[in-house]
């Protein structure tokens, strides 16, 4: 470290998890996914020199376990205050953790002048297990489409990076009840899945390849949209023997059934959920439908309603 008084500013960006290709590796590779970097839902925190750890803010359990881990495997002080302005809702399928893990990650590197990739700190915090879209949309934000794992991968790679059109909105449904799986129950989860049919991997790759990819570079809303929508019947159907149903939430799928009739398309839920999502072409339509929801569905007290973009960008991290 050169210079104590520096002061680090790190933007991990949200995502939503719109699915899984092959979840048993019957074409060669396992898992493999899509996923979207979104904008107004991020963690925010600030990095300074202390005498002592201290983790002010959102999140601060979270953030202070995975500092000391970082700090102690870079062989670094700990001797820092951190700041975290807001953070990403914990284990709600918007990437949480994957994020505080890279923020953290990145703020090290940078006050420590260390050198390391996005790559290298999602290796030391063990992300990128499964999923590589959390790492992609910190790397680059957009849509993103990892490759899965194969017998050599370290953190699965990203294969496609698309500009999602500014336009297009992204509503999400958020049960405040509960969480989604995650740490063990997750594991075990994935371990309790029946093989994944290999026609139905192959089908979703075409649909994916041919369709979805196409239909975003073509600004094609409703033909991507139909294609997520296809791609979340196929895993949710998957994982119902393990989380009861097609989307862990009734609240949140009653919701998403009437979005579906009001002409909104990729029609999902990110990752285990709780929390469903929809896109819509355009703010004026999400912002309507939301008054709409609001009125229709007060009577359930728990769910929250939010309208998001796209971020076409990755993660920031800034030298004060």
């Amino acid at each position: 470290m050169k210079d104590p008084d520096r002061k680090i500013s790190v933007v991990a960006p949200a995502r939503l998890h719109m699915g899984f290709i092959d979840l048993s590796g019957s074409l060669g590779r396992h898992f493999g996914s899509i996923g979207v970097a979104l904008d107004e839902i991020a963690t925010r925190l600030s990095m300074v020199c202390s005498d002592k750890l201290l983790v002010t803010g959102h999140s601060a359990e979270r953030a202070e376990k995975c500092t000391r881990a970082l700090c102690k495997e870079l062989n670094v002080s700990d001797q820092l205050k951190i700041e975290i302005e807001t953070a990403i809702p914990e284990h709600v399928g918007l990437g949480s953790g994957t994020q505080m893990s890279l923020a953290i990650g990145s703020a090290l590197n940078v006050f420590y002048e260390i050198g390391l990739s996005v790559r290298d700190i999602a290796q030391l915090t063990d992300r990128g297990m499964r999923s590589g879209i959390g790492i992609g949309v910190f790397e680059q934000g957009g849509l993103v489409v990892d490759g899965g794992r194969g017998e050599f991968t370290e953190t699965p790679p990203v294969i496609s990076h698309m500009d999602i059109p500014e336009q297009w909105r992204f509503i999400l449904v958020f049960d405040q009840r509960g969480q989604g799986f995650h740490g063990d129950q997750e594991i075990n989860a994935f371990k309790e899945l029946p093989t994944f049919p290999a026609e139905e991997a192959a089908r979703l790759c075409y649909l994916l390849m041919m369709q979805g990819l196409p239909a975003v570079a073509e600004q094609d809303i409703t033909r991507f949209g139909d294609v997520i929508t296809k791609i979340q019947e196929s895993v949710g159907k998957h994982f119902s023997s393990v989380q009861g149903n097609i989307f862990t939430s009734s609240d949140v799928t009653e919701v998403l059934q009437w979005l579906k009739q009001q002409g909104a398309v990729a029609i999902g839920q990110t990752s285990w959920g709780p929390t469903g999502f929809c896109a819509v072409d355009n703010a004026k339509q999400a912002d309507l439908l939301i008054i709409k929801m609001q009125q229709k569905f007060a009577h359930f007290k728990q769910l929250r309603f939010v309208a998001t973009s796209a971020r076409n960008s990755g993660g920031d991290v800034f030298l004060d």
